[in-house]
């Protein structure tokens, strides 16, 4: 199926490991252009010369912490001087720390809000005006831009009650575009992945297993009971359904959120 991506310019933030690199790469495979940022060059350069070297796409790896209003402006602006314009954003933050509400205090609210909030935010106001301006003289342009939550935002999730607080107002943020933008040609929707082997998913598992007196493997195997398809998702397969949402080939769907997580929700909705 062609997904109608070639010579389509995507912007995909923290993206130099874990679902935001396969996301990344999944658009190069699809003969994108690709521009994607982290916190350090380094990173995001060598992750984009990774991705380049295996799908000959154009790759551009930027410094940008979303979470500083001035980073988050000039990755834009560098992206739309390279590329005249930006077709998809992935806005990606990663997650916030786990922890209970206890344990946590509201210093550490503010800065998950930040982080998971208010980087959505800031991207969109960068990247819509953008969007529209290039829309309005291309009948045949198809913009979208897609939040990657998590499936905290359907159901809580043990020990992170900062992603299962603060996430649902990206998902408010998200439908609220989707109404206000459709008729701008915009579709905005949002990805909720569930336990997907990253990084990330390690150092929770090492610290459940810290507070639990257990091992990573014990609540490994405690959260495989939990899914039906009795595994964790692999990041190709995330990035499969995140680039698809973000297509063309998607084009008559705004304003959902997809659980990508092998079953595990429970609610029929």
């Amino acid at each position: 199926m062609d997904l109608g991506l070639k010579d389509q310019v995507a912007l995909v933030t923290a993206a130099s490991r874990g679902l935001g690199a396969a996301v990344a790469r999944r658009f190069a495979l699809e003969r994108a252009s690709v521009v994607l940022c982290a916190r350090e060059l380094a990173h995001a350069q060598e992750t984009a010369r990774r991705i380049a070297e295996e799908t000959s796409a154009e790759v551009v790896g930027l410094q940008a912490d979303v979470t500083v209003p001035t980073d988050v402006e000039a990755l834009v602006r560098q992206t739309v001087e390279r590329f005249g314009r930006i077709d998809i954003l992935v806005a990606n933050a990663g997650g916030p720390p786990a922890g209970t509400f206890e344990t946590l205090r509201p210093e550490q609210w503010e800065q998950a809000a930040q982080l998971t909030l208010m980087s959505a935010v800031r991207l969109c106001y960068a990247v819509v005006p953008h969007m529209k301006k290039f829309a309005a003289g291309h009948p045949h342009a198809r913009p979208s831009v897609v939040f990657i939550t998590s499936v905290s935002v359907k159901q809580p999730m043990t020990n992170l009650i900062l992603s299962n607080s603060i996430r649902m107002a990206v998902i408010g943020l998200m439908k609220s575009l989707s109404i206000e933008l459709a008729g701008s040609g915009i579709r905005i929707n949002a990805v909720a992945p569930g336990w997907t082997m990253t990084e990330r998913v390690t150092e929770l598992l090492n610290g459940r297993a810290q507070a639990n007196g257990t091992t990573p493997e014990q609540e490994a195997a405690g959260i495989l009971a939990s899914i039906p398809m009795g595994r964790m998702g692999r990041p190709e397969e995330f990035a499969n359904a995140t680039v698809f949402l973000a297509s063309p080939a998607a084009s008559y769907i705004t304003g959902i959120t997809l659980p990508i997580d092998g079953g595990s929700l429970r609610a029929s909705l």
